[in-house]
């Protein structure tokens, strides 16, 4: 079942999904407006299509011991689409990066980390990302504190939504 467009229905059930990973089928179904089956079979389709890629529980950091976080802005000194293949390659090795963005302007990528303390960041970043080769430089930044954290993309939708 190949869906290519969204309806409002798909996007509610994308928006409740998104805001509770947890939601049973039922209350999905009764938020999308539609009986249980076919909302687990757009679900479904969701999926198949790579709308939904995956569920998984937010944890936190900070009660499992990692209480450092840093944004570190790494320059390469080739750009060369190989290059730039190679660096993404080894960054998934490395558990302590959580997120890597390629970038256009004056760094190439952006990586979150977090750590343990200041000296296990210190330890990835003098033998792991500084030794990597070609890595020009990193310039870094300490997390203080988060302020806002909304994984994923504003859906919007007015399925269920009481106008009067």
């Amino acid at each position: 079942m190949q869906r290519v467009k969204l309806d409002e229905i798909d996007r509610r059930i994308l928006h409740d999904l998104q805001e509770n990973g947890r939601i049973t089928n039922v209350e999905l179904a009764k938020n999308a407006g539609i009986s249980a089956p076919p909302c687990l079979r757009r679900v479904r389709a969701l999926e198949e299509t790579g709308f939904i890629q995956g569920y998984h529980a937010q944890l936190n950091s900070e009660n499992l011991g990692f209480g450092v976080t840093v944004f570190a802005l790494v320059g390469l000194q080739s750009q060369a689409e190989v290059d730039l293949s190679a660096f993404e390659e080894r960054v998934t090795a490395w558990p302590l990066v959580r997120e890597c963005y390629m970038l256009a302007g004056e760094n190439d990528f952006i990586l979150k980390v977090v750590a343990k303390d200041w000296d296990t960041y210190q330890h990835f970043l003098t033998h792991e990302l500084t030794a990597a080769p070609n890595v020009a430089h990193v310039k870094t930044s300490l997390g203080i504190r988060v302020s806002k954290y909304l994984p994923g993309v504003p859906v919007e939708t007015n399925v269920g939504i009481d106008e009067t």
